[in-house]
This record gives structure tokens, C-alpha cells and sequence, in this order.
């Protein structure tokens, strides 16, 4: 099981990061990602395997003021 932005999610063993990313419909461009405290490079997404225990935490880039 991993926790993504604290929710269970017990399906995500093995997957890479950006696997959850798009099964889960983040818009890659506009997010930035943190797995176990440390950020993730976009360039990383696809090669970031996820395992047990991991926390992502995804925080979305908003306009305005």
C-alpha cells in the first residue's frame, strides 16, 4: 500500500510514478510531486518505481493572486 496525498491506495505496488500519475488524472504540467519528503523530477516520473509504504504527496500549481 502507498499513500498518495493521504489516502490509501493498495493497488500500486510496482507501478512507476508516472503510471499512478495518469491513472489517477494528473495534468503532468501542471503538478510537482514528492515521494517520501524528497521532490521527484518530471524527467524521473517514469523510471520512480513505487513500493510499499511509499507517501506521494502531489500539489497542483494554481494561478492567481
Amino acid at each position: 500500500m502507498i499513500t498518495l496525498n493521504g489516502r490509501a491506495v493498495d493497488d500500486a505496488n510496482g507501478l512507476s510514478l508516472a503510471e499512478l500519475l495518469a491513472r489517477e488524472n494528473y495534468v503532468i504540467s501542471i503538478i510537482a510531486v514528492a515521494c517520501n519528503q524528497e521532490v521527484v523530477p518530471r524527467a524521473k516520473y517514469n523510471c520512480t518505481q513505487l513500493a510499499d509504504g511509499d507517501v506521494i504527496d502531489v500539489v497542483r500549481m494554481v494561478a492567481g493572486g
